[in-house]
C-alpha cells in the first residue's frame, strides 16, 4: 500500500473531538478520523469543519466517510477536498461502483473499502480488484446487524460463522487482489487478552493491520504484528540456509519447501516495519 503508513495498530478518533486527534495519531501507527458512526448526526457538520482544520501527517491519517448513495456522502467529500490527506475509508463499501464514486469525488485517492454488509461482502473480490483500492477492512456488527441479526459473538467471546466466513473471505479478497487486509474491531475494551488473542491470530492469518477503538488496545495489536525475537532468529537461520540448499530440504528436523520459506521472509518483514 503505497502513501501511507498502514499499520498495524490503526485507532479510530471521532471528527467531532479535534481535541483528541493529536494524541489519537501519537498513540497509534494509523488514526482514522470518522466522520459516520463515531459521530451523531447532529454533530456532523461540526465534525467535518474540525477535519477541514486539521493538519495531521496526511501519511498517517485516514478519513472515514459515510456510504456512497448518503446526505452525508457528498458533504464528507467536500471537507476532504480541504484537507492534505488521500486516504479514505469508505463506509459500508458494496460494489466496485462504490469505489469508482468516491474517485469521482475526491481524484487519485487511496481506498480502504470496509466490507461490512452482506451485499459488501459478497462483492469482496470484485471490489479488491477496482481501481484506488488499497486495503480491505470488514466489521462485523454492520454485517449482522444487515443480515437482521443481534450479535456477531458467542457468549464466549469467539466469532460467530458467519462473521468467522466473512472475516476469511474478506482476507482472501484482498489476498488474491495483492490488497492489504485490516482486521475489524474488538468492541470489548476491558478485554486485553481476548484482542490479543484475536490479534495473534489476524497476524498469523494474514491480516496486515488491526483497527482499535481504544488507545489502551493499541499495546497488545503492535504486541502481536511483533514477531518474537526467537522467531527472528529462526527465520534469518532458515533462510540462510536455503541459500546452499536447493527445492524442498530439512531444517531443524522440519520439511521446508516455498510455502515455508515466504513464512520466514513475512517474519522478518514484519520485525522491520516493511
Amino acid at each position: 500500500m503505497s502513501g501511507i503508513g498502514i499499520g498495524p495498530a490503526l485507532l479510530f478518533c471521532p471528527a467531532d473531538r479535534p481535541e483528541r486527534y493529536a494524541k489519537a495519531a501519537d498513540r497509534s501507527d494509523t488514526v482514522i478520523l470518522d466522520l459516520e458512526d463515531a459521530v451523531a448526526p447532529a454533530a456532523k457538520e461540526a465534525a467535518r469543519e474540525a477535519l477541514a482544520a486539521s493538519t495531521l501527517d496526511p501519511e498517517h491519517t485516514v478519513v472515514r466517510v459515510n456510504p456512497v448513495g448518503t446526505p452525508d456522502f457528498a458533504l464528507d467529500v467536500a471537507a476532504v477536498r480541504r484537507t492534505s490527506y488521500r486516504t479514505v475509508m469508505l463506509a459500508k463499501t458494496e460494489t466496485p461502483d462504490d469505489v469508482a464514486a468516491v474517485r469521482a469525488a475526491l481524484g487519485d485517492v487511496e481506498i480502504i473499502a470496509l466490507c461490512e454488509t452482506a451485499r459488501g461482502v459478497v462483492n469482496a473480490v470484485e471490489i479488491a480488484r477496482a481501481d484506488g483500492v488499497a486495503a480491505l477492512m470488514w466489521g462485523a456488527e454492520d454485517l449482522v446487524a444487515s443480515l437482521g441479526g443481534t450479535s456477531s459473538r458467542r457468549a464466549d467471546g469467539a466469532y460467530r460463522a458467519v462473521a468467522l466466513q466473512a472475516r476469511s473471505q474478506v482476507l482472501l479478497a484482498a489476498g488474491a487482489a495483492d490488497r492489504l487486509a485490516v482486521d475489524a474491531v474488538y468492541v470489548d475494551i476491558a478485554d486485553l487478552d481476548g484482542l490479543a488473542a484475536e490479534a495473534d491470530d489476524a497476524v498469523a492469518s494474514g491480516f496486515a493491520a488491526k483497527a482499535c477503538i481504544h488507545p489502551g488496545q493499541v499495546a497488545p495489536v503492535r504486541a502481536a504484528f511483533a514477531p518474537a525475537e526467537a522467531d527472528v532468529e529462526w527465520a534469518r537461520a532458515l533462510l540462510a540456509a536455503a541459500e546452499t540448499e536447493r527445492g524442498v530440504f530439512t531444517f531443524e528436523g522440519r520439511m521446508v519447501d516455498e510455502p515455508i520459506l515466504r513464512h520466514a521472509r513475512s517474519v522478518l518483514g514484519r520485525a522491520s516495519g516493511s
